[in-house]
């Protein structure tokens, strides 16, 4: 018989804080165990974000105990059966043992246990119910070591009753296989998923932005998103078409910019604007649809409008000035992502080059330095700054003071020529 499997050397132990409520809770009857992706990524060697606690004792349990040891107790989900306990800085979600009573497909009513096999038998996926033990053993109720040797993100129990509990369900399928699963998506769970799909349409569209966002990130995301579209389920979280193709190409552009060096971190308002945004109106549909933030929605809007090539590193300098960094990388990869190739890459892979070697300075003058010169406070000042501007970023930013004084110079002249009161 082959040992269990264990996470006892986890780096995720040391987590400051998570022993000092490991042992409020592991006493008088109770205990508590690691639970879900801290368990699932240390078994993949992936590295741990969150600590997951689960444990027999009741909500008001946990509350009066952490508080007894000196930690903070926030009733983050209480009604549900969680309890964030903040310890050495350190925020660890603590949730009861429960078994779902009944759903509408959006919200379970669940009623509190002391079954760990109920427990696990709630949740999403084999790969999710793992838990590790105060010793590190690995407590396996349903499957998911082998699911998690094979690759494979397979729904626990029945696949359809799963899904009906939660609609979303059906993202966190495609979600966690885009980022854990190898090979097809499991026969079982995708059959399930086509005939309930349109439970997607109930979703809030905040819950649909959430999911939606971590599944352009994952590793396996375009794959993903091409079987998803395939089967006519993305299609309609996005309310029009996705291009899979250019998604697919700005993540090897990514990647390739990153080798470089190159300022390019995968993104996910920007993987969204390459799979569904080609003009302003796509920008505006997401928005309302995903409830994007205002900065967010800004961001894709900015992602739709056309790029002139830059015909040099100086011009990709006054590009990146104006824009900014981000902005200038981000509509670069796009455009390239689009359908740029061959000998045409060079002017906008300038962006990403120089953006790498190169900040954007402040203007080395300000509306004071004119005022010295002679140029009164009032519109002809204001015209004379933004001419300078123009002009230090036409001759490429110098710092010189014998140049910006005669940029200062030729920049009140034109603007007192340009007349009108000063």
């Amino acid at each position: 018989m082959s040992a269990p499997a264990s996470v006892a050397d986890a780096a995720f132990w040391s987590t400051p804080g998570l022993g000092a409520v490991l042992a409020a809770l592991n006493a008088q009857g109770e205990e508590a165990r690691v639970v879900g992706g801290a368990v699932r990524n240390t078994l993949l060697g992936l590295p741990v974000t969150d600590v997951d606690i689960a444990t027999t004792a009741l909500p008001e349990v946990v509350v009066e105990r952490v508080r007894a040891a000196g930690l903070k107790a926030v009733p983050t989900g209480i009604a549900h059966g969680t309890v964030t306990v903040v310890a050495a800085h350190h925020g660890f979600e603590v949730t009861t043992l429960r078994e779902d009573m009944e759903t509408d497909g959006r919200r379970a009513v669940v009623r509190f246990g002391r079954s760990w096999a109920h427990d696990a038998e709630r949740r999403d996926f084999t790969l999710n119910a793992l838990y590790a033990t105060a010793d590190g053993t690995v407590v396996d109720l349903v499957g998911g070591l082998a699911d998690l040797a094979a690759r494979r993100v397979r729904f626990i129990g029945d696949a359809e009753a799963r899904i009906r509990e939660d609609y979303l369900r059906i993202l966190r399928l495609f979600r966690f296989h885009a980022a854990y699963g190898a090979g097809a998506v499991d026969e079982a769970a995708f059959s399930a998923v086509v005939g309930l799909r349109a439970g997607l349409l109930s979703l809030s569209r905040e819950r649909v932005r959430a999911e939606l966002l971590k599944l352009l990130m994952a590793p396996g995301a375009a794959a993903t998103l091409s079987v998803m579209s395939d089967a006519g389920l993305i299609q309609p979280l996005l309310a029009g078409l996705a291009d899979v193709r250019v998604f697919r190409r700005l993540e090897t552009l990514e990647g390739e910019w990153r080798a470089k060096g190159w300022p390019a971190p995968p993104d996910p308002i920007r993987r969204l604007a390459a799979l569904a945004v080609r003009v302003a109106d796509d920008a505006e549909r997401l928005r309302d649809k995903l409830r994007l933030s205002n900065a967010e929605g800004r961001r894709l809007a900015s992602m739709a409008l056309p790029l002139a090539d830059p015909a040099d590193d100086r011009a990709a300098r006054a590009l990146i000035y104006r824009q900014g960094a981000d902005a200038a990388c981000d509509a670069a990869l796009l455009a390239l992502a689009r359908g740029r190739a061959g000998a045409e890459n060079e002017p906008l892979e300038a962006v990403g080059r120089v953006a790498a070697a190169w900040s954007a300075p402040r203007p080395p003058f300000a509306a004071a330095d004119l005022m010295q010169l002679g140029l009164p406070a009032g519109r002809q000042l204001g015209a004379a700054l933004a001419l300078a501007e123009t002009a230090w970023i036409a001759a490429d930013f110098p710092l010189d003071e014998t140049v910006i004084d005669g940029l200062l110079r030729e920049a009140m002249a034109r603007a007192t020529a340009a007349g009108g009161p000063a």
